[in-house]
């Protein structure tokens, strides 16, 4: 029987670091970012927020994304139609509401198992185009992580990546390119729900699961990175972060913060606190009243990590080294 392919999934909300840490793992010799992954069917034909992949390239002529595209059309089907097809179960069957519902295996299991099998293919076949033995999907719904045990052929590993909803709301308030702002309720609203969900999945499975402060990995960048590929299976002498600096290529990612399109050397810097200065009392004081609970058990007032432990025994014990970074809280 061949090995399984490793899948890294994210999990989170967003504007939380994920496209950086997952362009930093495309480093990785056998590692393949292939971003948010769940939604190439809706963006390469135009109807989601940006049709490029991260190389520049219109997703429907990237080599890769086109071979994704096209490579399990039913008959009878444009990629087109079979693209709509794919968004529609996505929208019946995996959206964050219904996390609870996939670990349980309950409702329409017919619907789950059927995405579940074309997750399959989708991943084997990405791997295939791209050589890889591991892929890190920053997807970050919480509902297609719980689905990652029911894809057959796969190993799945979970990163809870998190960040203050503080800085979370700050960045939303900035119009990014394709990224459209959201307000303070909104995204914080989104915060606690993605987040919560997530720990949902994570508690289901401690041993495949890190959870990841995004403060704690711009504080000690290359020891965080460590604790990662060590829960990857992957040796740390292949960490491509050297102090603060990584170099980056070209990457294939589907959608994410538009810094992607950046490549070459990457200073990945120790404080991330512009929302100090520049967030309102308002939003700020609406942030914290939505979110405080959940802020506190992430250690976000008290400055330490309070959350409950997930992880593998190894990634703890890589923790002390870490500082903190990676933790297994």
């Amino acid at each position: 029987m061949s090995t399984p392919l490793t899948v890294l999934y994210i999990t989170g909300w967003c504007r939380s670091g994920s496209t950086i840490l997952g362009n930093v793992l495309n480093e990785v010799p056998g590692c393949f970012h292939v971003g948010e992954l769940s939604f190439l069917w809706r963006n390469a034909y135009g109807n989601g927020s940006n049709t490029l992949c991260g190389c520049g390239q219109q997703l429907v002529e990237c080599g890769i994304w086109d071979t994704v595209l096209t490579s399990d059309v039913p008959a009878g089907m444009t990629p087109r139609e079979h693209a709509a097809s794919v968004v529609r179960r996505q929208q019946a069957a995996v959206r964050t509401r219904h996390t609870l519902r996939v670990l349980d295996e309950a409702g329409d299991s017919e619907a789950l198992q059927a995405h579940a099998d074309f997750l399959a293919r989708t991943y084997r076949t990405i791997a295939r185009a791209t050589g890889s033995t591991v892929l890190v999907d920053s997807g970050k719904f919480p509902s297609e992580a719980a689905l990652l045990p029911r894809v057959e052929g796969i190993r799945p590993l979970y990163l809870h990546l998190v960040r203050d909803p503080r800085a979370v709301t700050h960045s939303w308030t900035k119009t990014k390119q394709y990224v459209v702002p959201m307000s303070a309720a909104r995204s914080t609203a989104y915060w606690v729900g993605f987040n919560a969900a997530s720990e949902e999945v994570t508690r289901r499975f401690p041993g495949q699961s890190l959870f990841l402060r995004y403060e704690d990995f711009i504080a000690a960048p290359d020891r965080t990175v460590d604790t990662v590929l060590e829960l990857m299976g992957v040796p740390r002498e292949h960490n491509p972060v050297k102090g603060r600096t990584v170099v980056l290529g070209k990457n294939h990612t589907v959608t994410g913060n538009p810094d992607r399109f950046r490549s070459g050397p990457t200073l990945l810097r120790g404080e991330d606190d512009a929302w100090k200065g520049e967030l309102g009392s308002g939003a700020r004081a609406l942030t914290v009243a939505l979110a405080w609970p959940l802020m506190a058990k992430y250690g976000y007032f008290s400055g330490t990590l309070r959350s409950p432990a997930v992880g593998t025994s190894s990634v703890a014990d890589s923790r002390r080294d870490a500082r903190g970074t990676g933790t297994r809280p």
